[in-house]
């Protein structure tokens, strides 16, 4: 009996641990690409949440509306993935500088992402897209390990496609 009180101790502690590593820290996804236009521009494609079945290669649906406390529904395609609904929370939207949001896999705490995107004029004309997220939870180095590439791909073809959108518009 009291060799199974220890197990499910260390089990217990271990997991504790793992859920409270996941929650702190997590994997990460970051990509940038410069777009030859203001910052303006670059948010009246990416606010637009009807827009995006037009032009957008990883986010084919979003509905709802972009400001703080707003829920969307989105729908995510990853390369080579079936289509995947999730409905985040927006934390920020301000104007033309910063858009984020956070989602999870149904359930808060097993794979969280807090998804970022942030516009930065450079001068010149010019807007630095920054896109990344951030993975905290209790499986979010499991999972990402399974779709790390194919979500950095999946932003990188996203930026390309804004890029070529935004650019196409002016």
């Amino acid at each position: 009996m009291r060799k199974f009180i220890r197990i499910t101790a260390l089990i217990t502690v271990a997991a504790i641990a793992i859920y409270g590593i996941g929650r702190v820290t997590g994997p990460s996804v970051y990509t940038e690409i410069e777009i030859a236009a203001p910052a303006p521009a670059v948010w009246a494609v990416l606010a637009d949440t009807e827009g995006h079945a037009d032009w957008n290669p990883l986010i084919i649906s979003m509905e709802g509306e972009v400001k703080e406390g707003a829920q969307l529904r989105n729908v995510l395609q990853l390369p080579g993935a079936s289509p995947m609904e999730f409905t985040p929370r927006v934390l920020v939207a301000t104007e033309n500088v910063e858009l984020r949001w956070l989602g999870d896999a149904g359930v808060p705490g097993i794979f969280d992402g807090e998804h970022y995107f942030l516009l930065e004029e450079t001068g010149g004309g010019t807007t630095l897209f920054r896109h990344g997220e951030n993975f905290t939870g209790f499986l979010s180095y499991p999972i990402f390990a399974f779709i790390g590439d194919d979500t950095k791909a999946g932003f990188e073809a996203m930026n390309a496609a804004l890029k070529q959108r935004v650019e196409g518009s002016l």
